[in-house]
């Protein structure tokens, strides 16, 4: 029996692939909101990032969300993103 293939996802900070499991899931839903997906079963396009301040920093800094989902990103959700991954 072979082993089980692991789902890989890229980091949109650090751009490293790494387990699905291992990253955080951000969404853009329908409703066009954006929200961290701790779950990863949220409806909406979905990007990674991984569980480190420093990545969310760097997907700030270089705009990659605005990049992947195609609208503007308010300082007020990487605010509340990094706040919910603080806790």
């Amino acid at each position: 029996m072979s082993a089980k293939k692991i789902p890989m996802r890229m980091c949109c900070g650090c751009s490293e692939m790494k387990p699905k499991k291992e990253l955080i899931r951000i969404v853009k839903t329908p409703e066009s909101e954006i929200k961290l997906d701790f779950t990863g079963k949220m409806n909406g396009r979905g990007a990674y990032v991984c569980h480190s301040k420093e990545c969310l920093q760097k997907v700030k800094k270089s705009r990659r969300l605005e990049k992947v989902f195609a609208c503007s990103v308010s300082e007020e959700i990487y605010e509340v993103m990094i706040n919910e991954l603080s806790d």
